[in-house]
């Protein structure tokens, strides 16, 4: 299973974001540069972390993104919701209530295993991830 891009980079981009707004609002321009995130991405990241709430923007100098709520409130599963992604395991080639749709033999386990992932990343929260990091961590994607 891997998680798709838009997701990876929706938590990179907040967890950057919480690590380094001890002097207020953060610059998308400063993530792009500390994670190599092409900046337009990150544009269309936000707008829609936006509008489920989970970051708010400060305009002028010195403005920028910070989260709209404790970093011990927002999870990862949060973050993956406001993007638009759902973390699932499937092991099939036709949609449910599709003509071609055949229940397969292992659906219950790839079912429970997507339950097994979604409470897991639920339970994490940024301020997890933060706690989790080693004091030398560096955020700078290579």
């Amino acid at each position: 299973m891997r998680l798709s891009t838009k997701s990876r980079y929706a938590v990179t981009s907040l967890l950057d974001m919480v690590m380094n707004s001890d002097k207020g609002p953060v610059s998308l321009a400063e993530i792009s540069k500390r994670q190599g995130i092409s900046l337009s991405y990150l544009e269309q990241l936000f707008a829609k972390m936006r509008r489920n709430n989970l970051v708010v923007s400060t305009r002028g100098p010195g403005g920028g993104y910070s989260l709209s709520a404790a970093p011990e409130e927002v999870s990862i599963s949060d973050i993956i919701c406001a993007v638009d992604e759902k973390v699932e395991v499937t092991n099939k080639d036709a949609l449910v209530g599709s003509a071609a749709y055949e229940p397969c033999l292992t659906e219950q386990l790839w079912e429970e295993l997507s339950d097994q992932i979604s409470t897991y990343l639920t339970n994490i929260s940024l301020a997890d991830m933060i706690k989790n990091q080693p004091e030398t961590a560096v955020i700078v994607k290579h």
